[in-house]
């Protein structure tokens, strides 16, 4: 059943989809490489269980995540981030510049802010590459 939207406005559409306050986290904790639920659970601001099994869920339902049986414990699964998911590093970037900007004593290494200040897109990409490895 294909959800109804509420208009045809860009941001609307990205809000129902990301407007929460934990789905974007999980997002950013793939792209940091994080990819079993442990290490999810295991994030600084304490998502709790039936919240992230929820947003993983979502995620993979809309195609912004896969899962994989993890090879070495069958009871586990592995995550990923999609082609669809990986188009999201820009955004999550900027967020995070932006927030550098606005708000002092923010957890960014200087190296990131020195690479994105040099060439935001070659650190865009370094990101994406490493995420294939």
């Amino acid at each position: 059943m294909k959800k109804v939207m509420r208009s045809d406005c860009p941001v609307s559409f990205a809000l129902d989809f990301f407007g929460d306050r934990w789905t974007l986290l999980v997002v950013r904790d793939l792209i940091q490489g994080k990819k079993f639920y442990k290490d999810f659970r295991g994030s600084k601001e304490g998502i709790a269980t039936n919240i992230l099994s929820d947003r993983l869920k979502k995620l993979e339902n809309n195609g912004i995540i896969e899962s994989k049986v993890f090879e070495q414990l069958k009871t586990q699964k592995e995550y990923s981030l999609t082609e669809k998911g990986k188009d999201l590093i820009p955004i999550i970037v900027e967020m995070m510049l932006w927030s550098n900007t606005y708000q002092e004593g923010l957890d960014i290494s200087p190296a990131f802010l020195q690479k994105a200040d040099t060439d935001k897109q070659v650190l865009i990409a370094a990101i994406r590459t490493n995420l294939d490895r």
